[in-house]
């Protein structure tokens, strides 16, 4: 298993590292025990938030209310819970325990 991510039963925990004001919206890779994620929208008045669990729930294919910030509002680095995501996208390469 990565570092970067963890199940809690069926929610997927993402401990990432956000790039915001990219060119795109984007999963890079894996950097050291976060998964950076590039995404458009600029750090100013909660827009990154808003866009960065927009992104994740489309991804995951799951509403946005099923994706949640748990830590790091306020940073760069973020831990977010998926309640029961219903894809993974494949770039990621996450595996859930059986």
């Amino acid at each position: 298993m990565s570092s970067w991510y963890q199940w809690d039963g069926d929610d997927l925990l993402l401990h990432c590292r956000l790039q915001p004001k990219a060119s795109s919206d984007e999963f890079v890779g894996a950097q050291g025990d976060e998964l950076k994620i590039r995404i458009t929208a600029p750090p100013i008045d909660g827009k990154a938030n808003a866009h960065l669990t927009a992104f994740v729930a489309k991804s995951f294919g799951v509403a946005k209310s099923r994706v949640s910030i748990e830590k790091g509002e306020l940073g760069r680095s973020k831990r977010l819970r998926i309640h029961s995501p219903t894809q993974i996208p494949a770039k990621l390469n996450i595996i859930k325990p059986s």
